[in-house]
């Protein structure tokens, strides 16, 4: 018979950040301490650090020589306040530090001083990634790097380091995130001494961004996101481009902001796919040259679906439209369901469902690559 599971033991998915500071234990006392006041007053400016714990989606723990950063919402925030610390650091050339990204599961614990703890694999496996790193490095685990390549913006800058055997006889994927003017390219130090999982030399090579699985789920967001955008085209394509009557503010006719999507999928874990969505349908919406879109930055802080007022978001970004959605997976299904709303008027222009099976969607390169091209969305405005 098997065991009861652990009530107690209620586990959560974190995206992990570890920033350790090289050269420590060989500074004075005094300069320990102030290191680490100078150190935690540039991690608290960080606006992805100040974004989370203003959401109260953050946790901090200190390590002694550094510090953990716990982010809940999507694998992009602990490599996005990596890249604002590390580029903050130019101007304090004296601190030098090193960091470890990894996401897992963890879980919160209260320490011998009643203050907030974490435990778990999630935390362990974070600690080995930023233990194979020198100053300047930022490592990334193989699992999360494979959620980052999802990201056009930081997929170029992840270079795989192969497998490596760690502590404890783990088997360790290791990528390495750097571009110009971040990171540091060199291989690790500890890399070069120690042993490969598998023989060999030491390449450096792009991390490919889809296993398969992934690539259908993509591939089918990506068709889904293609059919709002060429609907969308369509209605504006037949939209008179003067201003319409609102409430008493004239606002250009063909002018749009698209919302943050919601997940509706269980797997909490999705949100990035979902992110995506919204993503594809802007960057294709904007190269319409008669077409104002509101930018991404500028509509994410009206994330939380709780606190929408579409009238007020409109308003305030002077828009006519503002298209909204969810995306939603259930096993192998995955189901966009768009609503385009004239929020002049708070009346629905319209609402449509795509639904995609991912085993109809393992389509080749090529076809991607034309889909990405934008020959979709020129079809829909033709």
């Amino acid at each position: 018979m098997s065991a009861e599971p652990d009530p107690d033991l209620q586990l959560e998915i974190a995206y992990i950040l570890l920033i350790d500071v090289v050269g420590y234990s060989k500074l004075l006392v005094n300069e320990q301490i102030e290191l680490m006041q100078e150190l935690n007053r540039i991690v608290r400016g960080a606006e992805c650090f100040r974004a989370a714990e203003g959401a109260g989606k953050l946790i901090r723990v200190p390590t002694g020589d550094g510090m953990a950063l716990l982010f809940f919402r999507s694998p992009e925030q602990p490599v996005q306040c990596a890249a604002e610390i590390s580029q903050a650091l130019k101007e304090h050339r004296h601190i030098q530090v090193r960091m470890g990204i990894h996401s897992g599961p963890v879980k919160q614990v209260t320490d011998v001083n009643d203050r907030l703890n974490v435990a778990g694999a999630g935390f362990n496996v974070a600690q080995r990634v930023l233990d194979c790193g020198d100053a300047g490095h930022i490592l990334l685990s193989q699992h999360l790097a494979d959620d980052l390549a999802q990201y056009r913006y930081w997929q170029p800058s992840l270079h795989d380091l192969g497998a490596w055997e760690v502590k404890h006889g783990l088997r360790l994927n290791l990528v390495n995130l750097y571009k110009e003017g971040l990171g540091n390219p060199a291989i690790p130090a500890k890399l070069k001494r120690g042993p490969r999982w598998k023989k060999g030399g030491t390449p450096v090579r792009p991390v490919r961004p889809l296993r398969r699985v992934k690539f259908a789920l993509v591939a089918a967001l990506l068709l889904a996101a293609l059919a709002v955008t060429g609907s969308i085209l369509i209605f504006f394509h037949r939209t008179s481009s003067t201003p319409g009557a609102g409430a008493g503010i004239s606002v250009p006719e063909k002018s749009i902001a698209i919302l943050p999507f919601d997940n509706l999928s269980d797997d909490k874990q999705n949100a990035y796919f979902t992110d995506g969505v919204q993503d594809e349908i802007l960057t294709d919406l904007a190269r319409v040259a008669d077409l104002r879109v509101i930018s991404r930055t500028s509509v994410m802080q009206y994330r939380s679906s709780a606190t929408r007022n579409l009238r007020q978001i409109a308003k305030e970004l002077g828009v006519a439209h503002i298209l909204e959605g969810t995306v939603q997976r259930f096993g192998n299904q995955v189901r966009v369901s768009a609503q385009l709303i004239d929020a002049r008027t708070d009346t629905h222009v319209w609402a449509e469902r795509y639904d995609r099976d991912l085993a109809d969607v393992y389509v080749g390169s090529a076809r991607i690559r034309t889909l990405r091209s934008g020959q979709g969305f020129n079809d829909a405005r033709r």
